[in-house]
């Protein structure tokens, strides 16, 4: 009589009396962020959905940039494995979802850092992988020196971005007029500027550069000098796993560190080597850092071996050793003249 009662309150409370798949299971014991990548044996990763030199695919489907390298020294912190990435691309409307709904464990797509974002998203701000302002794009032909010259100018902007406040607001306080023409997608925008349907382009001064290599002609276009905004890039992770929070925030300041003390892919292993007690902290031969963030400790040597230091991730991807060039400017060292710093490991 008791199984009776025991198998009609489990139909009436919607219970099912088969076992739980191997899948189910393995879910259910993947209680934080960290164990759940583990289980799925890949980190996913939210990216833009192209955007060169921070998170674009090759012909083959390879993707790099500046974006993807924190992915990759990610993956290489959990997996000793810089591959064991799915990239997801996100429109600028969609990665925030993405990211609430657990499609992806981490955003590390050009985003800007606000407080709203930072309070009404369910979401923590890990860290500045790169320190960025908006501008504008212009045809040299228009002979415009200045965004001041712009009054009743057309403006392709993107939807969904920190963009279109940014471009109401300088041209408000500026009293001048123009007219918004807005897209969903960054290729949609910069498509309708080249075609003629605005005067300029605006976005974030990264993205412009990135943009411009997409014209047919790059060299007919210029960056205007003017910076309208502060636009800190940051990586996103969900609130309510600090472990999680800890790690990825951890990864990005291990690269910026490691810059700064010297440590590159080619000498990862002799600096590993060193009696220096700094070094001997980062490298995990002092002290238990690694533990502490639920990983190994050569966790830094990993990240390293993956992607190099933050400056040599910079340089492969949007400096200048690629085609964007960009100077490195605040995202330079803070004791080289720019903002990029890191709180100590130790």
């Amino acid at each position: 009589m008791k199984c009776v009662f025991t198998a009609i309150f489990a139909i009436v409370a919607g219970i099912s009396l088969q076992p739980a798949s191997a899948q189910e299971q393995e879910s259910a014991k993947a209680k934080t962020t960290l164990e759940a990548v583990k289980a799925r044996g890949a980190l996913s990763c939210g990216v833009s959905q192209g955007l060169p030199g921070f998170s674009a695919p090759d012909d083959k489907g390879n993707w790099t940039g500046l974006d993807v390298d924190i992915c990759r020294a990610i993956a290489a912190v959990v997996f000793n494995d810089p591959t064991k990435v799915k990239f997801v691309p996100l429109s600028a409307k969609d990665r925030f979802i993405a990211l609430q709904s657990g499609e992806i464990d981490v955003l590390s797509r050009d985003t800007t850092w606000t407080l709203s974002r930072d309070t009404s998203l369910g979401a923590n701000f890990t860290g500045v992988t790169y320190y960025d302002g908006q501008g504008f794009l212009i045809r040299k032909s228009l002979k415009v020196n200045s965004a001041l010259e712009l009054n009743s100018a057309s403006v392709c902007v993107q939807t969904g971005t920190t963009n279109e406040q940014n471009l109401a607001d300088y041209f408000k306080s500026n009293k001048m007029k123009y007219e918004v023409i807005a897209f969903s997608t960054a290729d949609e925008t910069i498509k309708a500027y080249e075609s003629g349907r605005c005067d300029v382009f605006t976005s974030d001064i990264s993205q412009l550069y990135a943009q411009r290599l997409k014209l047919i002609n790059p060299a007919d276009h210029a960056v205007l000098p003017e910076v309208i905004s502060k636009e800190p890039h940051a990586t996103m992770v969900r609130h309510g796993d600090d472990q999680w929070f800890d790690l990825v925030k951890w990864t990005l300041f291990a690269m910026i560190n490691a810059e700064e003390l010297g440590i590159t892919k080619k000498n990862v292993d002799e600096m590993a080597r060193s009696e220096n007690p700094e070094l001997k902290r980062i490298f995990g031969t002092d002290g238990n850092f690694g533990e502490q963030l639920g990983v190994t400790k050569d966790w830094v040597s990993r990240i390293i071996k993956a992607v190099g230091n933050y400056g040599e991730s910079f340089d492969r991807n949007v400096g200048a050793g690629s085609p964007l060039g960009i100077a490195r400017g605040l995202n330079k060292l803070w004791n080289q003249g720019g903002i990029m710093y890191a709180p100590p490991i130790r």
